[in-house]
């Protein structure tokens, strides 16, 4: 008899790879769509935007901590 547990493993740690790839895409659009509609100087817009895009994960949270947390 051959077990199946390696089969219901690949899938969850897929599931999961996919739900955080998810997230953190979100994440990464939130900021972006954050800077574009919030940012008052359009130069400021430009280069949040540009190392947003360019530096996806570690722009977001820059951009997070630096920009909109202080807004609050």
């Amino acid at each position: 008899m051959q077990s199946n547990g390696g089969g219901i493993v690949a899938l969850l740690t897929g599931v999961m790879g996919l739900a955080l790839s998810a997230a953190i895409f979100a994440f990464w659009l939130w900021m972006l769509i954050d800077c574009i509609r919030n940012e008052s100087d359009s130069t400021q817009r430009i280069l949040w935007a540009l190392i947003i895009f360019f530096l996806p994960c570690v722009g977001s949270l820059i951009y997070l901590i630096v920009r909109k947390m202080p807004r609050r």
